[in-house]
């Protein structure tokens, strides 16, 4: 192969790379995201128990059902995205070694 030829590609490689690379910064935010969407329902139960000895259950049923359901969602909205990001950062990885394991020119540059 020609030095125009092994430019190319490893321009290409590094292009390909870069885009993998975007898509993982992509799903570590979405993983950001999901701890701070988990810590909300967290602070808000934390603030009722603190607080319980101010009110009777059996009196604000009306409220805290609801709430307590609003946080269900948002603990169930928190695991998913969490999940999914862990599992695209894995696919992201493995595409990444695949690649290096292909082209031994990357070895010097991600390691």
């Amino acid at each position: 192969m020609s030095k125009e030829s092994d430019d190319e590609l490893t321009n290409a490689l590094f292009g390909e790379i870069q885009i993998i690379l975007s898509e993982k910064r992509t799903a570590l935010s979405f993983l950001r995201t999901g701890i701070a969407v988990f810590v909300l329902p967290l602070s808000v139960l934390s603030a009722l128990i603190a607080t319980s000895r101010y009110y009777e259950f059996a009196a604000v049923k009306h409220l805290i059902v609801p709430l307590l359901i609003l946080c269900a969602c948002l603990v169930l909205l928190a695991t998913y995205l969490v999940v999914r990001a862990v599992i695209r950062i894995h696919r992201y990885d493995k595409v990444i070694s695949r690649i290096k394991q292909k082209h031994s020119i990357l070895n010097e540059f991600l390691n």
